[in-house]
């Protein structure tokens, strides 16, 4: 068929197989331009498809010769339909990663259930016995505990009181003031219930009771905290009680283990175009910013570049993992620098409608967002029939 692309807000209602296989491939062709890493040799990657889990199987297989496998939750293409994304993300990962002789196998389902949990246990007794790193980048919106049986859903709000500012709409440029009324108790507690730490730890949990975590395993997890101009709708708000859970469930994990030796991280990263991002106000304006300064800079980072270095300098370098004075890894240390923060503000105050492509890189924010779904992506052409029927080798 020929897959043109259909946007609804901050979804794409179609994804392109070959404009995807080719972000993937760009990705590898960064991450092996820039050496081996001794990192871990049989990597678990949790939200696997997209993102910074789809660049951290990547780095992990192709800069450390990892065995790799993936969990995630993505629709499958049917005849004149095509799949989500991260299936033909993942289905270029794994013929790019077998092609190099390396162990790559995906499981496709509900990442918070019992069920997933045990197929993914087993498929690690079976394959490589145990894994020793394990990556968290679940971005999931909408939880069904295990336990209860109660579904959770996440909002986007304010705690305490309602919050004005400016934000756009990325399709059209428009720069537009916004408020949100602050989250109910219930709203905060579900949002913490989906995006906190508890199903990180109930993994964690069932893969140490299997015995399939190596001596000294290493966990990650990815969380943001971003600057003064968003924290009253990320950090202090319902989102930024999310990750205080995430980053407690890190230490209460760390102490629970330590006799199996367990590190377990939270990686504070750059802020990037994802659609999560994307459905967030203000978040999608403070990018289209922020890109312009850090190009202008020369250190803008995409996904792959992020985990590359939070891998080369952070983890792996051979001398102890920095932490800040919470106990977290920074890889946003170039995104907080105080001279790109100091030049945003300045920005910040007089970005308009008017001003935005001169000031900020909506264009940039645009192409980012288009090529999630394999859209704008270069030596593609978009009038070919392509098949859409891609299927993943080593799905289980």
């Amino acid at each position: 068929m020929i897959v043109k692309s259909r946007m609804r807000g901050f979804i794409s209602l179609t994804a392109h197989p070959t404009g995807c296989e080719l972000n993937v491939l760009k990705q590898i062709d960064y991450v092996t331009s820039k050496g081996k890493i001794e990192g871990p040799k049989k990597v678990l990657v949790i939200g696997a498809s997209t993102g910074f889990g789809l660049s951290s199987r990547i780095t992990s297989a192709f800069a450390s010769d990892a065995a790799t496998i993936g969990v995630f939750f993505e629709k499958e293409p049917q005849p004149e339909k095509t799949a989500s994304p991260g299936w033909y993300n993942t289905a270029a990962f794994s013929k790019a990663a077998h092609a190099a002789g390396l162990y790559a196998k995906s499981i496709n389902g509900d990442a918070f259930s019992d069920e997933i949990k045990q197929k993914t246990i087993e498929l690690i007794k079976a394959d490589l016995g145990q894994v020793d790193m394990v990556i968290y980048s679940l971005a999931s919106p909408v939880r069904t505990h295990p336990v209860t049986g109660v579904t959770h859903r996440s909002v986007l709000k304010p705690i305490g009181q309602p919050y004005s500012n400016k934000t756009v709409e990325f399709h059209t440029g428009v720069v537009t003031e916004i408020t949100i009324d602050p989250a109910s108790d219930e709203e905060i507690e579900n949002t913490v219930a989906v995006m906190g730490g508890e199903d990180w730890e109930m993994w964690i949990d069932a893969l140490h009771a299997a015995g399939v975590l190596a001596d000294n395993v290493l966990t990650l997890a990815y969380s943001y905290i971003g600057p003064s101009v968003t924290e009253p709708i990320y950090r202090k708000g319902s989102i930024g009680g999310a990750k205080d859970h995430l980053e407690a469930t890190a230490k209460n994990m760390t102490e629970k283990l330590k006799s199996n030796g367990l590190r377990a991280y939270v990686s504070v990263n750059k802020a990037l175009v994802t659609q999560a991002s994307s459905a967030i106000p203000v978040i999608p304006l403070y990018i289209t910013v922020l890109f312009k300064v850090m190009k202008a800079k020369k250190i803008h980072e995409g996904c792959i570049e992020q985990i590359q270095r939070l891998y080369a300098d952070k983890l792996f370098s051979g001398a102890e993992v920095p932490l800040d004075e919470a106990g977290r890894i920074r890889i946003d240390d170039w995104e907080m620098r105080e001279d790109v923060q100091e030049e945003m503000k300045q920005i910040w105050d007089v970005i308009s409608t008017e001003t935005i492509h001169k000031m900020g890189d909506p264009c940039g924010y645009t192409r980012d967002f288009r090529q999630l779904f394999g859209f704008g992506v270069k030596y593609v052409d978009y009038h070919l029939d392509v098949d859409e029927m891609v299927e993943i080798e080593g799905l289980v």
